[in-house]
């Protein structure tokens, strides 16, 4: 009877906890009925965390694997740990400041964003990951099912965003448009990441039209965290 019950209230982490406290009565028999039900809730508490952990990287769709602990602060890529251990505190998304990494091919500016990303997931926050190029392409789709107005609501409810990529191709009026959307309808409501080989002084002409440019540019940069990365390509020293 309880089983059920409890299967039919969705609780498998306190049914697990029960069934290892009946499989170990020894274990549990001096503690008293508030001791074991604490026992139980934590269990279930435990496994609902982590069902949100698994839900948040699979919808963030990282590129890449990366966790904070294997980050390489080798003096000549420029990162300062103890500036990117305060990040990792997250103090930063309180004031929905965004965080601008660049470099040439190769010195880690993607790997970065993801480890940072998965790390944020790790605590709860909801990240969503895309190629500047791919997200340019999903906007197009959106603008053809009808479905934009919605896909813009999703990305500005989402505490952060990674455009990885930024700058491989100019943009037309119709991504100019949509990415202005974007970063408007975030501006002061989440942060963004944006990873790119050129430098930030070369974005306004990627993006062309001089009142969108510095609309864009000025949400973006106004509340930002420069991060210029250097050193030798990272991807050739892992071959090494």
């Amino acid at each position: 009877m309880l089983v059920e019950q409890l299967q039919q209230l969705r609780l498998p982490g306190v049914l697990q906890a029960l069934e290892r406290q009946h499989e170990q009565p020894g274990h549990y028999q001096e503690l008293t009925f508030e001791e074991r039900l604490s026992i139980l809730l934590s269990s279930e508490l435990i496994r609902r965390q982590q069902h949100k952990v698994e839900r948040l990287l699979t919808q963030a769709k990282f590129r890449l694997k990366a966790h904070p602990e294997q980050i390489d602060y080798k003096k000549e890529r420029g990162l300062d740990k103890s500036q990117f251990c305060s990040l990792l505190e997250g103090h930063w998304l309180i004031h929905h400041q965004n965080l601008l990494f660049t470099g040439a091919t190769g010195c880690g500016k993607t790997w970065l964003a993801c480890a940072l990303g998965h790390h944020l997931c790790q605590q709860g926050t909801a990240v969503r990951y895309y190629r500047l190029k791919g997200l340019l392409g999903q906007l197009l789709k959106v603008h053809g099912d009808g479905t934009y107005n919605r896909f813009l609501n999703q990305l500005t409810a989402t505490p952060v965003l990674i455009l990885d990529d930024w700058g491989m191709d100019t943009l037309n009026s119709q991504q100019r448009s949509d990415l202005l959307d974007i970063i408007d309808a975030r501006h002061g409501q989440g942060s963004t990441i944006i990873a790119s080989q050129l430098p930030v002084n070369c974005w306004h002409e990627l993006i062309g039209e001089a009142t969108y440019a510095d609309a864009i540019m000025d949400r973006l940069i106004h509340c930002a965290q420069r991060f210029e990365l250097g050193g030798d390509s990272m991807r050739k020293l892992q071959k090494n």
